[in-house]
């Protein structure tokens, strides 16, 4: 396979990335963002692209792909809906819209969050945000668009968020992480088990296109 991959710079992203570039029949993962991931790697490529709202530019270099794992994201706090839905709707969009042009056979798959609001209607801004954005995905005709929604995900292998706050949290969580994993066994994902998942999804496909925490972790254990 070859695979696209958006975010890698983030935890979630690291974490795909490690998992791509271990999998076996990963040809080649090719990274896009504004900044190099810092792993260098025989299978990857890295695609500095400044401006994540327009392809045209480089969209020799994004064809002939069969997954797309859309990693990219903000935390919504302290952002007004205006500004949280251009990090959010606007950015996955204009990537997937230039995406389903060049590789209409792709298997699109987004890092959505748990609590997800698909009616757009419900009280919480990053919620109707997202859910705008897993609506309008599914609309656009690629082969097939499976939407990842993780609740808390344990960074492993080193990996570190880039947000100081989630950075805190993850250090005083870390003594916890073996009692809620032995008491939430189908709820506590890990950037490994993430990682796998995606890379599962984008082989076999998925039962449904939403995929909750206790689905992410069944089909991590698939081989």
């Amino acid at each position: 396979m070859n695979i696209l991959l958006f975010g890698a710079t983030g935890m979630v992203g690291q974490g795909v990335l490690r998992e791509c570039v271990l999998a076996k029949d990963v040809e080649m993962v090719q990274t896009v963002g504004r900044t190099p991931t810092g792993h260098p790697h025989p299978k990857l490529r890295e695609l500095m692209h400044r401006d994540l709202l327009e392809y045209d530019s480089v969209a020799a270099r994004l064809e002939n792909f069969d997954a797309c794992f859309f990693c990219l994201g903000v935390s919504s706090s302290g952002l007004k809906e205006e500004d949280y839905s251009r990090f959010t709707y606007d950015l996955t969009l204009a990537a997937a819209q230039a995406l389903v042009r060049l590789n209409p056979r792709m298997t699109f798959i987004y890092v959505s969050g748990a609590g997800t609001d698909s009616t757009e209607k419900g009280r919480v801004m990053w919620a109707r945000v997202k859910g705008r954005t897993e609506n309008a995905l599914r609309r656009l005709p690629f082969k097939a668009v499976y939407l990842f929604r993780p609740g808390f995900i344990q960074p492993l292998h080193g990996i570190r968020s880039k947000t100081a706050s989630y950075r805190l949290l993850y250090a005083l969580a870390w003594p916890l992480f073996p009692l809620l994993r032995a008491l939430f066994p189908r709820h506590i994902l890990s950037t490994e088990s993430l990682g796998r998942a995606m890379l599962n999804v984008a082989r076999r496909g998925a039962p449904q296109a939403v995929l909750e925490a206790p689905d992410i972790v069944r089909l991590s254990q698939q081989t």
